[in-house]
Formats: C-alpha cells, structure tokens, sequence
C-alpha cells in the first residue's frame, strides 16, 4: 500500500479527484445503498482536504477534512476491497494530525463508536438514523473547545 496522500481540491488532478469520488459513491451510494447526491459541492472549497491511500495506483481508502469554521469535520470510506488491513486507521492518524490540537468532529457509524473512541472521540450527542443507517456524533476537543 502507498503513502498517505493529502491535497486541496485544487492540488488534485482530474484523474485522482475522479477516482476519489468514483469510490466514495462505490461505498456510500452502492454498497450502502444510501440514494444522495454525494458531489455536494463541499470538495471544491479552499478549506477542504483530501486525504487517500492508493494501491496499484489507483485510490483504495478515502477521507475528507472539510472546515467548518470553528472546527473541523471528518468524513471517511474505505474500499470494500481493502478492509481489515489498517488503512482506516492509517487515515484516521492522518486526520487527527492535520487537524492537530483543534477541534473536529464527525457522524460515526453506531457500530464503529469505540473504533473511533482510540483517536480521542467522544459521543456528543444522541443516536439517530440517516439512510437506514445507525449514527453517533462524536467530537474530539480542542484547545477551544465546541459547543
């Protein structure tokens, strides 16, 4: 497996950006079967970053840092093809290190509560269910602390 890759949108070239958002849609919109429009206009912003592992080349493990101002917020995929060999946790490491000693937060999958608990996330809030699927916020604070 390859090296950690980070870049903005505007870092990316054609065919990377296409293979990130081809996977994220494979994941969310197939596999999960969770019909939304994944291309939400939140990749193209200044403040975003993409953070992916390749293998062969190609894109196999996906998260996206996006800046929501007074914190960041996490979201991730990994490649059905890929699982259960530590890339979930080579991006959450990553993650945590870009977003340093700041604030983030992000919307677990219920069932990954305590996977996401060893990079100092904490529930934040009550369970609720988004496209059939169980979800727990969680937050990992920060020098300034969220709301």
């Amino acid at each position: 497996m390859g090296d950690v890759r980070v870049a903005s949108f505007a870092e990316l070239d054609a065919r990377v950006g296409y293979d990130l958002w081809a996977l994220r849609s494979a994941v969310f919109v197939v596999e999960q079967e969770c019909a939304y429009l994944d291309l939400d206009g939140r990749d193209t912003e200044p403040g975003t970053r993409h953070v992916w592992i390749e293998d062969g080349g190609a894109p196999v493990a996906y998260l996206r840092i996006l800046d929501e101002g007074g914190h960041q917020r996490i979201g991730r995929v990994v490649a059905a093809s890929h699982r259960g060999r530590g890339l979930a946790d080579r991006l959450m490491d990553a993650a945590v290190g870009l977003v340093g000693d700041g604030p983030s937060r992000l919307e677990a999958q219920s069932h990954l509560e305590r996977w996401y608990e060893r990079f100092g996330y904490a529930r934040c809030g009550e369970d609720y269910v988004e496209d059939g699927i169980p979800h727990t916020p969680m937050v990992r604070p920060g020098g300034a602390g969220l709301p």
